[in-house]
């Protein structure tokens, strides 16, 4: 890892917003793997597994910023100083996210906080948990006869009920929801209320990519239920479209038909 100099001369560290994936680590990407196994300070989320952490460096401090359902181990704004703080002592960090970044990762934030502080950030993209998790399942977020648009929102987000989610999810569409399961019955409830068939499939996909995923299935308006009764925990997705059906429905099979035309 490189170093820079601040305008005092001093050595200036690095802030790397590196993207772990949806959960393998076998899905990191190179660039990502490598910082990983040469970095001397990892800042982490609770969602990275730990097979993933275990490929740090021996010598590696790692910081864990968890965060679970409004509980946090640490403040957003105490992160980013924590960030900014190191890299001007001349620490090079990687920040270690689920996913990508840059969706709902608050990769933003933090880049923005480095950039205002003088700091060098870099962001390495990953595999976003959405495409990870929809490939693992071979649950195609688009399809050419039945979603030709996909859209990504977070179900804990404040003023849910406010929401215009209007045509996210219905015919020719998907909509993937990142946090859902805290919300789960006020999300169905959101959709039907706004014209959602209350038979439309849903898929919730937990523990995407690792060796106990689960792909659960049932119509938006047994969402509620679905989770609550298989007792789904995070991290999971929530994608609601024709491409949730099961792979062996009729109305899957009926679409590869007219496909077949």
């Amino acid at each position: 890892m490189s170093k820079s100099a601040s305008l005092s001369g001093r050595p200036l560290g690095k802030v790397w917003l590196v993207g772990a994936g949806p959960g393998d680590p076998d899905l990191l990407t190179l660039r990502a793997a490598r910082l990983v196994m040469q970095a001397r300070i990892i800042v982490h989320d609770g969602l990275v597994d730990p097979a993933i952490l275990a490929m740090a460096h021996p010598a590696a401090k790692l910081i864990s910023v968890a965060k679970r359902r409004s509980r946090h181990t640490m403040p957003q704004d105490e992160i980013n100083a924590l960030l900014v703080r190191e890299a001007l002592n001349g620490q090079d960090v990687v920040r270690l996210k689920g996913g990508d970044p840059f969706i709902f990762g608050r990769g933003g934030e933090e880049a923005e906080a480095c950039r205002a502080a003088g700091v060098p950030v870099e962001v390495v993209p990953g595999i976003s948990a959405a495409m990870g998790a929809a490939a693992a399942a071979q649950l195609p977020l688009t399809h050419r006869a039945s979603a030709s648009a996909v859209t990504f929102v977070t179900g804990q987000c404040k003023g849910l009920s406010e929401q215009d989610w209007t045509g996210l999810a219905g015919k020719g569409r998907t909509l993937v929801i990142y946090m859902g399961l805290a919300t789960a019955e006020a999300i169905a409830d959101k959709l039907i209320a706004d014209g959602l068939s209350p038979e439309m499939p849903v898929a919730v996909i937990e523990n995407a990519t690792r060796p106990e995923m689960r792909v659960l299935r049932a119509p938006v308006a047994g969402l509620a239920a679905l989770v609550e009764t298989h007792r789904v925990k995070s991290p999971a997705l929530i994608v609601i479209g024709a491409v949730a059906a099961e792979p062996q429905s009729a109305e899957l099979r009926a679409i590869a038909l007219e496909v077949l035309k």
